[in-house]
């Protein structure tokens, strides 16, 4: 017969049923629309079932599956209960969330244990456990700011965010054009390029080598509010000014990270290039720049989050009235804080978009490094 396999997530979640037991009702007596007993005996029900289930011998799969159903069926029934009784959650609504969410750990712990065979099983498990994450975070934050009443102009819950995002699409549409298809990409590309080019100069030219990196380090340093000013100034209002700014901020990085993978390459290997009578430029493209890739790529995904952090904070220095920097600053002293956070998610969103495109591009290119191989 096989053992039960206990969890201190699980026994944890069942102690806190016990404790939300004895702080009932969930909503305050204030509530405009008390939750029945038959709901919350259901919420218990739940999430003691599940708790109980996770521990009974079976399969990693099917618990996780169990664990699953369990925490997310409940949490959506408490979140639920929310509307229109924001402010009136009581000790025991938190503890039985919080419950649900040991529940959900547990299930990712499970679903980590996994070991797919195929493809698209492997693939499916690395983006359902950060989505699981990600979901709890929005899963308890809805229920802290509902829950506990917290001032919309302090942190709004994400269904308020969630619905001024799909009411200001055009809006967002607009800004996402101006800031991330013109600013951003132009100067992203601009300054990788330029400094990836002045690297591989620099390595053929000693002196110019020496010059550049401490300078490199020193523009490095400058700071954004500093420098976008100065930008506008110079290239006026509209978004080249923005542009310049991300050359600025992805330039050096770019600069001295090829610069290192240049020299990554061994003197073995390069002494065996000599052997085959390579010249410079036929070790460089054969040798050197293979090596250097791991480099170049950890200063593309580097500099796809500076890139989009220089366009916005520049546009807060002078802009159209478009663009996601003139946006957050102008909303922001209108009090509109959903349509602040509504434009901080569609940063977000963009900057993973971009960084993950680039992250599968290096595995593509890099596929025998190590790093890659071993992932």
């Amino acid at each position: 017969m096989r053992h039960l396999t206990f969890s201190w997530q699980g026994v944890v979640a069942l102690l806190l049923c016990v404790g939300a037991l004895t702080a009932l009702p969930l909503m305050a007596e204030g509530a405009a629309r008390a939750l029945n007993d038959g709901t919350a005996s259901l919420i218990f029900t739940i999430v003691i079932a599940a708790a109980l289930l996770s521990f009974a011998p079976q399969p990693p799969a099917y618990r996780a599956t169990v664990l699953f159903i369990g925490a997310h069926g409940a949490a959506w029934m408490l979140l639920s209960a929310l509307s229109g009784n924001e402010g009136t959650a009581t000790r025991g609504f938190f503890l039985l969330l919080f419950a649900c969410w040991l529940l959900a750990w547990r299930c990712v712990t499970e679903l980590s244990k996994l070991q797919p065979v195929t493809t698209f099983g492997k693939s499916a498990l690395q983006l359902l456990i950060p989505a699981i994450f990600g979901a709890w975070i929005l899963i308890l934050w809805e229920a802290v700011t509902r829950g506990a009443g917290v001032p919309f102009i302090l942190l709004p819950p994400p269904s308020a965010i969630g619905a001024r995002f799909m009411a200001s699409l055009p809006i967002l549409g607009a800004d996402v054009r101006q800031t991330i298809f013109k600013a951003v990409l132009i100067g992203y590309i601009v300054g990788c390029l330029s400094g990836f080019v002045v690297a591989v100069l620099a390595d053929r030219i000693t002196f110019l080598r020496r010059g550049l990196l401490p300078i490199g380090n020193m523009v490095s340093a400058l700071p954004i509010i500093g420098v976008a000013p100065v930008m506008v100034m110079w290239f006026g209002f509209d978004w080249p000014s923005k542009a310049a700014v991300v050359i600025i901020m992805t330039f050096f990085p770019m600069l001295v990270n090829t610069v290192a993978g240049l020299a990554a390459s061994g003197s073995m290997e390069r002494d065996l290039m000599r052997t085959y009578a390579s010249g410079y430029w036929q070790t460089l493209v054969k040798l050197r720049l293979p090596a250097a890739m791991p480099f170049i790529f950890n200063a593309l995904k580097i500099n796809s989050t500076l890139a989009l952090i220089g366009a916005i904070v520049a546009e807060f220095f002078g802009t159209p009235i478009v663009g996601m920097g003139f946006r957050i600053s102008t909303e922001i002293g209108r009090m509109n804080v959903d349509m602040v956070w509504a434009e901080i998610a569609v940063a977000a969103l963009a900057g993973s978009i971009f960084y993950g495109i680039i992250a599968l591009t290096e595995r593509a290119v890099t596929f025998w490094h190590p790093s890659i191989r071993g992932g």
